[in-house]
């Protein structure tokens, strides 16, 4: 039974396929079109899971979409009146798009499988939260979990928690809107200067070069905390409700002043208040995961939802929590969705058998993307005469890369098939040397042309992660921070400075490029088995250094969609100071490529985070 997941139409669209419970393929449209969040309907993405999975013109069984449309309509009517005529300029945007697009979603999905060639048996429509809840506990390797999902809203809901066992998932309680985790974090993304639904992890990033002096402040006048995690926002300092910003008059009284301007210098303000929000998110998730421990009665617990890849929450959750253990979705967002649409189709519907073996995920190391043969590479390369290097033996190969990355040079990684989600997990990345106290601010401002603040993560060899780091289990999708260990860091003596550009390029460990300044690490490990070439890459590093890590960033630059192609991994390549590519077995140096046309305008292509 074939089983089409969509996610569309709201942010991250992306479709997913899935065969009689396995997860064949799935990928994000912005990956094709080159529009970072694309949301339009993921006509690419479709036809990369068909054609990846065989399935033949009738061979879709059924069609499930992540959303019920017609319930956020009603509850976009619903607000609009109770706003009144300052939700106006709002409803205006808003109901072109829905009367033009959204209300049509069935007819929408038709025509594009028929565009693609392609029919479906059945048509399904099923909650926003049960996506999440199906994305997170079906792959999970647990026969029985609390589900905890938490984001913006879909429909009415913003949080829930609920139980899997075996085949089925049930969603015991939610949160409804207006109150809403995902929604208070993105005002504060919002008013710190990032864009919301974009720049939510740059707040989490700059959160501990803070203090939570306004966390209180958050408590007493924007949110009324229960003990079982729930709350209630006061709606008099937000402006989402009916307006077009996420906060208001109010909120800039109570928080010393308007909203930052984008791209303006980051001050103490921000720093702070980006600390004070972090604490308060992190104590949310802690009361509810508690009160989900209880109400199931479970010891192991899966999340989803945007909030999800809040990745220092997970973390806090993971040492703190009532659970034994935790799996996160890898794909948390809305692109996810799709994933838990799928397999919600699957089991839930069709009453699909599942297996689990409390050890192995089925996300298959969310390397289920297209991949490009080592033939299409060189082609592509010979066409356009591009110098590059064969190693076709495995060892030779990792040996020379490692050697490169050694040596201070910046390495753009192109292996197998593309990552699903957000992290590039060493098939599309970027890999340095973690050793140098410069590369941090180097590969930043250099290669991906973002804030020097931003932290990068390490990748570490998972049989030697607890030598690195305060952390017992795998984290093989980025999902957990943790500190590095007491015994590796280094006292640099400085306190608190109001610049971050003082901050940056201290040495804190004897990792000082993937340390982040509260000693901290969002870690990838790397298992043998779900990534043998990257594995292989950071054991000859650490044959030739003593360090089983490496620096693994997203190949991609600021505000462009990890890519996708062989071309889209060159054009990157020569647009910054990457050193060398590597795409399958074929090893490029910069220094003797062609030279690339000087252009600085395609910059102006991508939409900054």
């Amino acid at each position: 039974m074939n089983v089409l997941g969509i996610s569309a139409f709201y942010h991250d669209a992306a479709a997913a396929l899935v065969r009689d419970g396995t997860i064949v393929a799935a990928a994000q449209e912005e990956r094709f079109t080159r529009k970072k969040h694309d949301e339009r309907f993921p006509t690419h993405a479709i036809a990369y899971c068909l054609r990846a999975g065989g399935v033949e013109r009738d061979g879709i069984d059924a069609v499930v979409f992540y959303d019920k449309p017609i319930t956020t309509f009603v509850r976009l009517l619903k607000t609009y009146f109770r706003v009144g005529a300052r939700g106006y300029p709002s409803f205006r945007q808003a109901m072109p798009i829905w009367i033009r697009e959204k209300l049509w979603i069935p007819y929408q999905i038709e025509r594009g499988l028929n565009d693609l060639g392609y029919r479906a048996r059945d048509i399904w429509f099923i909650e926003h939260h049960e996506s999440h809840a199906a994305s997170a506990f079906f792959p999970s390797p647990f026969e029985s979990a609390a589900v905890l999902t938490f984001d913006g809203v879909g429909e009415w809901t913003t949080s829930s928690i609920g139980v899997g066992r075996g085949n089925h998932i049930t969603l015991e309680q939610q949160l409804s809107y207006p109150n809403s985790l995902g929604l208070l974090y993105s005002a504060f993304t919002y008013f710190c200067g990032f864009r919301v639904n974009s720049g939510e992890y740059k707040l989490m990033g700059l959160a501990p070069y803070g203090e939570p002096r306004y966390a209180q402040r958050i408590l007493d006048h924007l949110v009324d905390l229960r003990e079982d995690g729930s709350f209630r926002m006061n709606m008099r300092y937000f402006g989402f409700l009916g307006g077009l910003t996420m906060t208001n008059r109010r909120f800039d009284e109570l928080f010393d002043g308007p909203p930052r301007q984008p791209e303006s210098d980051i001050t103490v303000r921000e720093m702070d208040l980006a600390r004070s929000i972090q604490e308060v998110t992190e104590e949310i998730v802690l009361r509810m995961a508690r009160y989900a421990a209880t109400l199931t009665g479970e010891r192991d617990a899966c999340l989803a939802g945007g909030v999800a890849l809040n990745c220092v929450a997970n973390g806090r959750l993971l040492r703190e929590g009532p659970f034994e253990r935790l799996w996160v979705q890898p794909a948390a967002g809305d692109a996810g969705g799709a994933i838990g649409a799928a397999l919600y189709g699957w089991h839930q519907i069709s009453d699909g058998a599942r297996t689990s073996d409390r050890v192995s995920d089925g996300m298959a190391g969310s390397y289920l993307g297209p991949e490009f043969s080592d033939d299409e590479i060189r082609q592509y390369l010979e066409v356009n005469a591009y110098p590059y290097e064969p190693i076709a033996e495995p060892s030779t190969w990792a040996r020379h890369i490692a050697e490169l990355v050694a040596a201070g040079k910046v390495v753009g990684l192109f292996l197998g098939r593309m990552e699903f989600g957000p992290r590039a997990l060493g098939h599309r990345s970027i890999i340095g040397d973690p050793r140098s106290a410069a590369m941090q601010s180097l590969m930043n401002l250099k290669i991906k042309y973002r804030e020097s603040f931003r932290p990068f993560a390490p990748a570490v060899l998972a049989e030697r992660v607890s030598e690195y780091f305060d952390l017992d289990v795998e984290s093989p999708y980025m999902m957990f921070v943790a500190p590095v260990r007491e015994s590796l860091r280094r006292d640099n003596g400085h306190g608190r400075v109001d610049d971050l550009r003082g901050w940056v390029n201290e040495v804190r460990s004897i990792i000082p490029a993937v340390t982040h300044v509260d000693y901290s690490a969002r870690l990838q490990t790397v298992n043998r088995e779900q990534s043998p070439e990257f594995h292989a890459i950071i054991e000859q590093f650490e044959a030739l250094t003593g360090c089983p890590v490496v620096i693994n960033t997203s190949f991609n630059v600021r505000g462009e969609p990890i890519v996708c192609t062989p071309e889209d991994a060159y054009r990157c390549f020569m647009r910054t100071e990457i050193d060398h590519l590597v795409l399958g077995s074929c090893v490029l140096d910069k220094k003797l490529q062609p030279a690339w046309p000087v252009d600085d305008d395609w910059k102006d292509d991508f939409v900054l985070d």
